[in-house]
């Protein structure tokens, strides 16, 4: 081709037919990596459960349910009465956003719900074991969002029964659908799918560094590679502005705050 400073009908059927091979490899090689990124996750999320129970079995300390059962040390009808240190849950915490899959579609998919700021579709049910945030009294009578993990959901009620993921003695909670927030399931890619972020400005509900509480807060700044972490500003009144300084919190703990902004 280069020599006859053409392209002859015998070498555009070559080309054509080495393009299409090259085609149907880079798809086979997707498929492929996918395929991959699909057993990593699950593979993430056993070694999860097998780290769990054994913090817990070398510490004498309570196991989130679905770890506690698949270490073998309780059953349903013997749930375990001893509470998380709390050093530990935040490092579980910590490491729970850090193995959320990184959702990754094919050319033209739109990122599906449950992914970053993409909220759950309206008949979206929380599977047990599932981590929401859930609007509770508090001892003192006023209400607050907190970190829970699900119980069971009952379709004749229409209500959740959640435990409190800090809470002494795990006391349960039952709370209707309006009352939960299901937490993202995928991390939003910025660099592919920047419409599934929260925008900066917009308000959010997030959970604070070192609590299991979620409280409003303004997006500082949006993630701008997939391993970021949003930038907030809680809203805090011992600040002028009424905001504090920035802190980082992971996507998987920032959902969308139905309430209005303060003015």
């Amino acid at each position: 081709m280069q020599t006859e400073n053409k392209i002859s009908p015998y070498y555009r059927t070559k080309l054509r037919g080495l393009y299409t091979t090259a085609k149907a490899d880079a798809e086979a090689e997707c498929n492929i990596l996918r395929k991959a990124l699909d057993k990593i996750a699950e593979i993430k999320s056993l070694l999860e459960e097998r780290r769990i129970g054994t913090i817990h079995m070398a510490s004498g300390v309570h196991l989130l349910p679905t770890a506690a059962k698949i270490a073998g040390l309780y059953n349903d009808s013997e749930p375990p009465r001893k509470t998380m240190r709390r050093g530990v849950l935040m490092t579980l915490l910590q490491q729970s956003a850090m193995t959320l899959p990184l959702w990754i579609g094919k050319p033209g998919d739109k990122p599906p719900p449950l992914c970053g700021a993409i909220p759950a579709s309206g008949d979206y049910v929380a599977k047990p074991g599932d981590k929401v945030a859930a609007r509770v009294k508090a001892v003192d009578g006023d209400e607050q969002w907190i970190l829970a993990e699900v119980v069971s959901y009952s379709h004749a009620t229409n209500k959740y029964e959640v435990d409190d993921i800090d809470e002494e003695g795990k006391e349960r909670h039952t709370l209707s659908r309006r009352r939960i927030i299901p937490l993202p399931q995928w991390k939003a890619n910025p660099e592919t799918d920047p419409e599934a972020l929260f925008q900066k400005e917009q308000l959010v509900l997030a959970l604070y560094p070192q609590t299991t509480c979620f409280y409003r807060a303004l997006i500082h700044t949006p993630p701008q590679r997939p391993q970021d972490d949003y930038s907030v500003l809680f809203e805090d009144t011992s600040y002028a502005d009424g905001y504090s300084p920035p802190l980082n919190v992971a996507q998987r703990y920032v959902v969308a705050c139905k309430e209005p902004k303060k003015k």
